[in-house]
């Protein structure tokens, strides 16, 4: 499973760039707005980071200006993945991008007819929101695993991007219900490597090896 971080603070995508694990970023206006940058400045710097897809969201709910922005922002680098809202002018704008070549990643996605239409399409992405749905007590890894069973029947190309990750769990789950992405929060994308039971296996090595009195170098 590709892995995403979901944010648009440079020196947070830079740091996790630097592991080689990152395969792609997520923005909108919230969390372009949280980090006080310049939309598109912050996409293109972004851009400039990572090899991977970036998706920039497009603001406009009516289809001509919504193709507008998509088209805008797709010229700020190759690898930008416009961001439209599941709605009927969102999959027409998602239509036309991709007759041009644009990636296009359809969000706000709450149900598996939803993800249908977005596949139908030619979405490169559909992002479900799992953690709100759980937040009104609907099963929203089951949304990920309707959507693989129906991508799979229909042999359809449109990736499943896991999104609104509340926690470490909703990652593997994700992985385990055949999400092809994950986009994380930068606080749980740290937390993933991290183990009460992994940091007390490396203190008591490193206690028995300084015991030895020897040095590897």
């Amino acid at each position: 499973m590709k892995l995403f971080v979901d944010t648009a603070v440079i020196d947070e995508i830079r740091e996790i760039n630097e592991t080689g694990l990152l395969d792609g970023v997520t923005t909108n206006p919230s969390l372009v707005a949280k980090a006080g940058r310049d939309f598109k400045d912050a996409v293109k710097e972004i851009c400039s980071i990572v090899e991977g897809p970036v998706s920039a969201e497009v603001t406009a709910t009516d289809l001509k200006t919504m193709i507008k922005e998509g088209e805008s922002l797709a010229k700020l680098a190759q690898n930008v993945c416009v961001k439209v809202p599941l709605t009927f002018d969102g999959l027409k704008a998602c239509r036309h991008l991709r007759g041009q070549g644009i990636m296009v990643n359809v969000t706000l996605c709450f149900s598996a007819n939803q993800a249908l239409l977005a596949a139908k399409s030619g979405a490169s992405f559909i992002s479900p929101f799992i953690g709100r749905l759980d937040d009104i007590n609907l099963p929203g890894m089951q949304l990920i695993a309707d959507i693989r069973q129906i991508y799979d029947n229909f042999e359809f190309d449109t990736e499943i991007l896991a999104a609104s990750i509340r926690g470490v769990n909703h990652v593997s789950e994700a992985a385990l219900a055949g999400s092809d992405v994950a986009t994380i929060p930068t606080g749980v994308f740290r937390k993933l490597y991290d183990h009460p039971l992994t940091d007390k296996g490396l203190a008591s090595f490193l206690s028995d090896w300084k015991a030895t009195g020897q040095s590897i170098l």
